[in-house]
């Protein structure tokens, strides 16, 4: 009778393992899906800010129609794109237009002096860093969910129960890894 409870003890004891370490998995997956939204936030900010950018440009920058379009263009790239994957290569590509526009618009004294232009820049440039924020820890919630997804014994139980790695979000191009160059 005495084995039958420490074997019923330690069945229960397994039940309740199991029990935690799904619940953890979903915890960290939920968490995942929470940083994800984040960024969401952020990068819907940033497709708000871009067309009040453009146009302001537009009266001042006539001949620079080509960075323009490609900004508008790449802004509707990125929201259209619906897997994280492609929302990824998105905004890489949206970042890179908009470092473009930037750097012509540093060529327009008075573009540079104008009003609205500065506070969208200052808007944009502060959206950046919270996009660049939201992304660091997607990509530690991301990292934390994976090892755990990946490490004994949570990933017999993973595997089980469909848990699927996570993508992290991170720069395709190398010219982005590279710190800016300055010359004077």
């Amino acid at each position: 009778m005495m084995v039958l409870w420490v074997i019923l003890g330690i069945v229960v004891l397994f039940v309740l393992m199991l029990i935690g370490i799904y619940n953890s998995l979903v915890q960290m997956r939920v968490s995942v899906q929470n940083a994800w939204s984040q960024i969401d936030v952020q990068l819907k900010r940033r497709h708000d800010l871009i067309p009040n950018l453009v146009e302001t440009a537009k009266g001042y920058m006539a001949h620079e129609r080509g960075t323009l379009e490609s900004v508008t263009k790449a802004r509707q790239i990125a929201v259209d794109a619906s897997t994280i994957k492609d929302k990824v290569a998105a905004e890489n590509m949206l970042t890179s237009t908009l470092r473009s526009l930037m750097a012509v618009a540093e060529n327009y004294p008075n573009l540079k002096a104008n009003e609205t232009m500065l506070r969208l820049q200052e808007e944009l440039t502060t959206t950046e860093n919270k996009i660049s924020f939201s992304r660091q820890f997607y990509n530690d919630e991301v990292n934390r969910y994976n090892a755990s997804i990946q490490t004994f014994p949570n990933n017999t139980i993973a595997g089980q129960f469909g848990f699927k790695p996570a993508e992290f979000f991170q720069l395709d191009d190398v010219a982005e890894r590279k710190a800016p160059e300055v010359k004077f």
